[in-house]
């Protein structure tokens, strides 16, 4: 391992720094907490910064989040390496794209400063609403829970797009990830070249579309076929776990930081863990620790790779002693049996659990726009696991004096 220039920036900066490196187009449009991405990239190239291919990428901006959504497409299409930004509202207007993307395999990284959804209000404050909007697109959820974390996984993210033909959603927690400022010790070009394989760019390069190898693509299908077409892609998602395993093994040889598709962390003997992702982690690892040292038996398990959700892996990353498992959501799903984390967890403990009587899990909501979650609130998640019958579908953080959640 080289040793490596230290600075301190915020997560949208690391982010911008990777995806500008690796990529020729690049359509951006503002909307808060991601416009710094976006401005980061455009003044880099205005000073005719290169790339890793000592090119200077285009930077467009578009009249809206659905024309970058379009232009990428269109760019991806001509077989150029590109990425976007975005969150909120913006990453809804990018959907009908997103899964064109995916369903023509195509790979390209979006980088999202995860946000609340204007509902009853709007907010411009961070929650997981906006990416858990979009996770039946086909597309790889990527998460990071730190400024260092939103840097690395910036570049697993793009290498792995390459190998698994999957397109990425890298998101990490607006404004509590995207605007922290934090020391991180900061990726070179031997790295980027390292983790970037370019027979792969040449794969990408070599479908694109053109009349000297015409082909046809965007065809419309009848229920005679289209069923089987759809089906075609699951070999595509059974690898791609794999391959983001196997890009994070690489990427730990070269930087020393070590990650898994779920990390856990705490007592090895724990029977109480928290699931959680994004930055509210950094909060509960800590708690764990605290509790851990005064004798508790607690854990945290930290999911990194949402989809695909590779049931086996989570279940693998359970100490064998749980016995009570919280389920922590930072977004609400209303009217749903339960929040999307909280209901896959539940699946893939029915369907791989095999480590004798399976453990209760519960479900939670946290953070809805940035609302705050302190080490006392993580506590109360692993107090309520104790009772004899824990509460379910729970908040955490608000007085809710309506429905007593």
């Amino acid at each position: 391992m080289t040793e490596r220039q230290v600075s301190t920036l915020d997560a949208n900066e690391a982010v911008a720094r990777v995806a500008y490196a690796l990529s020729e187009v690049i359509a951006i449009y503002p909307i808060t907490p991601s416009s710094a991405m976006g401005e980061w990239v455009d003044e880099w190239a205005a000073h005719q910064q290169p790339n890793l291919w000592c090119t200077i990428p285009q930077v467009v901006e578009m009249q809206s989040e659905g024309g970058a959504a379009g232009a990428i497409h269109g760019a991806l299409q001509a077989g150029a390496l590109a990425t976007t930004f975005t969150a909120s509202q913006g990453l809804l207007l990018m959907i009908p794209n997103m899964y064109k993307i995916a369903g023509e395999l195509t790979a390209t990284v979006f980088h999202i400063a995860a946000r609340s959804l204007a509902a009853q209000a709007l907010s411009i404050f961070g929650d997981h609403s906006d990416v858990m909007a979009v996770r039946q697109t086909g597309w790889a959820l990527l998460n990071s829970a730190s400024v260092q974390e939103a840097h690395d996984m910036a570049l697993i993210a793009h290498a792995s797009t390459l190998a698994a033909h999957i397109p990425f959603l890298h998101f990490f927690d607006g404004f509590r990830t995207s605007h922290e400022i934090a020391k991180i010790e900061l990726l070179g070009d031997d790295d980027l070249k390292a983790m970037i394989n370019e027979e792969l760019i040449t794969q990408h390069r070599d479908r694109a579309l053109t009349p000297d190898k015409p082909v046809v693509r965007g065809t419309a299908h009848n229920p005679d076929v289209y069923f089987q077409g759809r089906e075609t892609v699951n070999g595509f998602y059974d690898n791609c776990p794999d391959i983001v395993q196997d890009a994070m093994d690489k990427f730990a040889k070269l930087t020393g930081r070590h990650y898994h598709l779920f990390d856990y962390h705490g007592a090895p003997d724990a029977e109480r863990v928290v699931v959680l992702m994004g930055s509210g982690a950094e909060a509960t690892h800590e708690t764990v620790d605290y509790l851990v040292a005064k004798g508790e038996k607690v854990g945290v398990l930290k999911v990194r790779l949402y989809r695909p959700f590779d049931m086996r892996r989570f279940v693998a990353a359970l100490p064998k002693t749980v016995k009570f498992i919280a389920v922590l959501d930072r977004t609400k799903e209303p009217g749903s049996g339960g929040e999307p984390l909280y209901l896959d967890c539940v699946n893939a403990l029915h369907e791989e659990w095999v480590n004798g009587p399976m453990p209760k899990m519960v479900g939670g909501r946290y953070g809805l726009s940035s609302k705050e979650f302190t080490p006392a609130m993580v506590k109360a998640v692993f107090d309520n696991l104790k009772q004899a019958k824990p509460k379910n579908h729970f908040t955490v953080g608000i007085n809710d004096d309506v429905t007593h959640t």
